[in-house]
C-alpha cells in the first residue's frame, strides 16, 4: 500500500491532467448531447408515423443519422472521423479532437433515449396542449418535456455514463484522459497496482454519476410526489 501512495504521489500531476482532460470530452460530449441530440430525439417522435407531426421523410434522415452513428464500432468511428475532425478543429490528435468524435456519439445516443423517453409521455398530454391551442414549440417545451423530464435526466445520466466508458478509447487519438493514463503509466509500465487503482476511481465515479442521475430525476418525477 505504502509503494502504491508513493506511485500516486509521483504521478499526481498526471493524474490530474488525466482527469481535467475526462472531464473536458465528457463536458463538450454533454453539451453537443443536450445542444443537438435532445432536438434530435424531439424531431424523431414529433415526425414519427402517426406522430403530432407526421413527417415522414424528416424522420428518415434523422433516423438515418442516429443508426448510422450508433452501428459503428466506436474504436473505427473514431479513424473515420479523423478527416472531418482535421477539418474542423485544425488537428487530429489532443483532447479537443477527441471531443469530435464523442460529441457525434453523445448525440446519436441521446437522440434515441429521448425519443424513447418521450413516446411513454401519455397521448393525453398532447390532446391537452392541442386543446389549450398550444404552438408546436409550446406543446414541447410545456407539456411534453415537463411530462417527460424526469426520463430525460435518467437518459442523460445514462449517456453520460456511456461516454466516460467511450472517453477511454481516446488514447487512441492522443486524447489523454483517465483511461490512458491507465494504460501507459499501469498496464504499459507493468504497474498493474496503479492501473487497477485507477479503474477503480473510475467506477467511484460512474457509480456518483448514477447516483446523482437518479437522485435529480426522483426529484423531478411529479409522480413521486
Amino acid at each position: 500500500m505504502s509503494d502504491l501512495l508513493a506511485r500516486l504521489t509521483e504521478y499526481r500531476s498526471e493524474i490530474i491532467t488525466s482527469i481535467v482532460e475526462t472531464g473536458y470530452m465528457i463536458g463538450n460530449s454533454l453539451l453537443a448531447a443536450i445542444l443537438v441530440g435532445l432536438p434530435l430525439g424531439t424531431l424523431l417522435y414529433l415526425a414519427r408515423p402517426g406522430g403530432p407531426y407526421e413527417r415522414r421523410w424528416l424522420h428518415s434522415v434523422v433516423n438515418a443519422y442516429v443508426n448510422v452513428v450508433r452501428s459503428v464500432p466506436f474504436l473505427l468511428f473514431v479513424v473515420a472521423l479523423i478527416p472531418f475532425t482535421r477539418w474542423l478543429v485544425g488537428t487530429s490528435f489532443g483532447t479537443t479532437a477527441a471531443s469530435v468524435p464523442l460529441a457525434f456519439v453523445a448525440a446519436a445516443l441521446y437522440a434515441r433515449f429521448s425519443e424513447q423517453t418521450l413516446l411513454d409521455v401519455p397521448e393525453q398530454t398532447i390532446e391537452l396542449a392541442r386543446s389549450l391551442g398550444a404552438s408546436p414549440w409550446q406543446m414541447v417545451t410545456r407539456f411534453v418535456f415537463s411530462e417527460a423530464r424526469s426520463g430525460l435526466v435518467l437518459s442523460l445520466t445514462t449517456v453520460t455514463i456511456s461516454i466516460v466508458s467511450y472517453s477511454t478509447i481516446m488514447g487512441v487519438v492522443g486524447g489523454g484522459g483517465v483511461g490512458d493514463f491507465a494504460i501507459r503509466y499501469g498496464y504499459q509500465t507493468y504497474e498493474y497496482d496503479l492501473m487497477y487503482t485507477t479503474i477503480a476511481l473510475m467506477i467511484v465515479a460512474v457509480m456518483l454519476i448514477q447516483g446523482a442521475g437518479t437522485l435529480l430525476a426522483r426529484v423531478l418525477d411529479k409522480r413521486a410526489r
